[in-house]
């Protein structure tokens, strides 16, 4: 079998979402869930773009809200693949607020996500190899060996 080696540029998602009332709590701020469920939704395509294949959540890491989102500001999503193992994948999100009304555009989210890549009866398989071409791309990689290995050290230690 042929190994399939791809780059971070071929699992790109972009998506804009528009926050409308009954996605916000009572200060008119979109909600937290919310978010991550569109979060969530940028990275599996991200990562089955990448895979080729079906995939599900394995964890989500380093979850960071740095600014609210406004009812009735876009919300632009930016998912890609920083590294791949055997059968998982580690995904980006950037979640970016834009104001239609004045142009302004802020970071207003950022986490990693990790997905598997599964077979039709759940079974993992394996993903392509990640080529990485230029320094943030490899540096990303290597921050991603890191969190991986902190999130296998705290799932043994759960057992």
């Amino acid at each position: 079998m042929t190994t399939i080696s791809k780059s971070p540029a071929d699992s790109i998602v972009e998506m804009t979402e528009l926050v409308l009332p009954n996605d916000t709590n009572l200060l008119g701020n979109l909600l937290g869930g919310k978010l991550m469920h569109w979060m969530d939704v940028a990275c599996g395509m991200s990562a089955s773009r990448f895979a080729n294949q079906v995939v599900v959540t394995a964890a989500v890491d380093n979850l960071i809200f740095h600014h609210p989102i406004k009812l009735g500001e876009l919300v632009n999503l930016k998912a890609y693949v920083t590294w791949s193992g055997r059968t998982s994948m580690e995904v980006m999100v950037k979640v970016f607020a834009e104001d239609t009304l004045n142009g302004q555009i802020r970071l207003a989210n950022e986490a990693f996500f990790t997905f598997v890549a599964v077979d039709q009866n759940g079974n993992p398989i394996p993903v392509p190899d990640l080529v990485l071409k230029d320094e943030n791309e490899k540096l990303l990689y290597e921050e991603a060996g890191r969190r991986r290995e902190e999130r296998l050290r705290r799932k043994n230690l759960s057992k």
